[in-house]
């Protein structure tokens, strides 16, 4: 049996308030969007796709011996953008500063290492962000996001701490993915 899985960070508290408001703030705005669910909005690190079931004990080693080499990461708010532009826009999202060399190595580390799963390895640049919608294959975005985009452009806030990697279960429901986590590491390393 296969599972979608994908390896992540969850949001500390007052991230994830701070992205409720917006997404509560911006619904009424973009009637046509598929919203993400706060509760359910994770810094993706690693999307697994379908895995083996048999294969998660060697995947929980391999991310755990990894994390074991990584120190936590420091992250703040920064923005918001879209992917594919206004013209075209594919997903809302708001972005993440954060030492993005490091938390790129950590990424590629992971990524290595899974290879062996079948796991296919991101080539774009990593750029943190968090997801708060996507659009339908043909939306326009129009001035409506445009507006959204010059409004939150200097979105910030305080950095916060994210100290455990989560590996988590994704069932796809009429209503929205449902995430369960199946394992989680503390990050106890110094690099």
């Amino acid at each position: 049996m296969e599972i979608r899985s994908f390896l992540a960070f969850d949001l500390p508290e007052g991230i994830r308030d701070t992205v409720s408001r917006i997404s509560s703030e911006l619904m009424p705005l973009l009637p046509g969007a598929r919203w993400v669910r706060a509760g359910n909005i994770h810094l993706t690190i690693v999307f697994l796709g379908q895995i083996p079931e048999s294969s998660i004990e060697d995947i929980t080693g391999l991310a755990k011996s990894t994390c074991d080499r990584y120190g936590a990461f420091d992250i703040a708010l920064k923005g918001v953008g879209v992917f594919s532009g206004v013209r075209n826009p594919r997903v809302l999202w708001v972005g993440l500063q954060a030492d993005l060399e490091r938390m790129s190595h950590f990424r590629n580390a992971l990524q290595r290492k899974l290879g062996a799963f079948g796991v296919r390895e991101e080539k774009r640049p990593f750029r943190p962000h968090l997801t708060l919608c996507r659009f339908r294959k043909g939306a326009r975005g129009g001035a409506p996001l445009a507006e959204i985009l010059d409004t939150y452009k200097d979105l910030s806030g305080p950095f916060y701490r994210l100290q455990r990697l989560f590996l988590f279960k994704s069932d796809l429901t009429p209503g929205g993915s449902i995430y369960t986590e199946l394992a989680q590491w503390p990050l106890s390393g110094t690099r």
